[in-house]
């Protein structure tokens, strides 16, 4: 919805195929990970040691080096699209008590692994060097994605413009503090090497001799990534929800069950993609294309941050070159996109710093230009700081990391991109309803504060 007010229905499109394909891929990562939790669990039991096969629910079955069978990991998002089918009524009580648990055993990792420390573990700390710790940033950058939900509530904030960016800001910092501590303490305690992809924490306190803090861990891994993966696979069907009611999807995904009240075709639908990539692919391989709709959404987002508090919407032409205001800062956010992605792949491709340097200059020139040649409103209350410098830096980073990303996560982004188009050329602009979707905007951001 904020793209599509800030540009247009299409730009709108695209963000939602591609952050909706992270949104699957994320959930098909999460559910290999909670299989591979339960299987450890299992195991505790003396008669199940080493007897269950990894292609149910830990290693999976490799075949022809792309494909990995894990037979647990869709079953497991099975149950949890069955549940949500009939629904679920989630309090913030139990939220509250998971988070407490999870956050426990997290800070409860960090001190019992701090003494089991092998500092030559960290020697040479990046044995593959800063550029690898870029295109690595690129792989986590999913981790973050889940703090737009926190945006999401403000409806149900009592102090919108308070509340909100005090508790994206606070959990932000504490999330990667604690992201930080728990990655220093197991490469500290075991070489890199020896660590799995699928349940490393677990592994590492085994390797150690740590039996409990690994039984532990893989309590709250499974109470935490279950949790997580409901609430993902909720989210999931509601979005398709939005659009089937917009007309840009078909109107089956916004058929609500009778009894149940939940929008159960969409709901089987986000749980049988997610289950299908959960079968067939591993961590390993989903990690190389997650973070390209992260990458994308969020710097359409600072985009729109920009675009949104321009004071003339140009409406009338600007002297000079016949274009709009509107126009000439899309032209300049754009600019800074490319600089960034030229400076990327510069970095990537060890090419000559010059052109690095050139890429900068256009780019500040290019900020420039927004900065002394557009006006911006200042709203009241709480709102993004130092427009359009820092969405426009943010684009910049954001675009800058996109150009690290694996090989595969460049074709994903274009084939899916090909595919949105064409399912907007021939289906949503035809059965799209913009009054629906303005009615819906007006009536959230016309609301008084107080009553948000």
């Amino acid at each position: 919805m904020y793209t599509y007010t800030a540009f247009n229905e299409l730009t709108a499109f695209l963000v939602f195929a591609q952050l909706m394909l992270d949104y699957h891929i994320g959930a098909a990562s999460l559910a290999r990970s909670l299989a591979s939790y339960l299987i450890s669990l299992l195991e505790l039991f003396p008669f199940l040691k080493d007897n269950i096969p990894g292609w149910i629910g830990q290693d999976g079955l490799d075949l022809f080096g792309v494909f990995s069978i894990n037979i647990l990991a869709p079953i497991l998002v099975i149950l949890l699209t069955i549940i949500l089918c009939r629904g679920v009524g989630e309090s913030a009580m139990v939220n509250a008590f998971m988070t407490i648990l999870k956050v426990t055993i997290v800070v409860l990792v960090i001190f019992s692994g701090a003494f089991e420390v092998d500092a030559s573990n960290w020697s040479p700390f990046a044995p593959y060097g800063f550029k690898a710790i870029v295109t690595g940033a690129t792989v986590v950058f999913f981790a973050y994605v889940g703090f737009d939900a926190v945006a999401n509530s403000a409806e149900e904030s009592k102090r919108p413009q308070r509340d909100l960016p005090i508790g994206i800001l606070v959990s932000l910092t504490i999330i990667a503090a604690l992201y930080v501590g728990v990655s220093l303490v197991i490469t500290g305690m075991v070489p890199y090497q020896s660590l799995g992809e699928e349940a490393p924490l677990a592994d590492a306190f085994i390797a150690k001799g740590l039996k409990f803090v690994s039984v532990l861990i893989s309590i709250g891994a499974v109470a935490g990534l279950t949790t997580t993966l409901l609430v993902g696979l909720y989210v999931q069907s509601r979005l398709y929800l939005g659009l089937g009611r917009d007309g840009l999807l078909p109107s089956i995904f916004a058929k609500v069950h009778p009894k149940f009240h939940t929008p159960i075709n969409s709901q089987i639908w986000a749980g049988m993609v997610a289950g299908i990539l959960a079968g067939v692919f591993d961590v390993h391989h989903l990690s190389h294309i997650l973070s390209v709709g992260s990458l994308t959404g969020y710097s359409v987002v600072s985009a729109c941050v920009v675009t949104l508090r321009q004071n003339d919407k140009g409406a009338g032409l600007v002297s000079g070159m016949g274009l709009s205001t509107w126009q000439k800062g899309v032209i300049c956010l754009f600019g800074v996109a490319c600089c960034g992605f030229v400076t990327g792949l510069c970095y990537r491709f060890n090419a000559s710093f010059l052109f690095s340097l050139v890429a900068i200059v256009i780019a500040m020139i290019f900020i420039a230009a927004l900065h002394f040649r557009q006006v911006y409103a200042d709203p009241p209350g709480f709102s993004c700081p130092g427009v359009p410098l820092v969405p426009a830096v943010c684009i910049f980073l954001n675009i800058f990391l996109f150009a690290q990303l694996h090989w595969e996560g460049w074709v994903r982004f274009v084939v899916l991109s090909i595919f949105s188009v064409g399912v907007y050329a021939f289906y949503g602009q035809y059965h799209a309803d913009p009054v629906n979707s303005n009615q819906q905007y007006i009536a959230y951001h016309s609301a008084p504060v107080d009553d948000i």
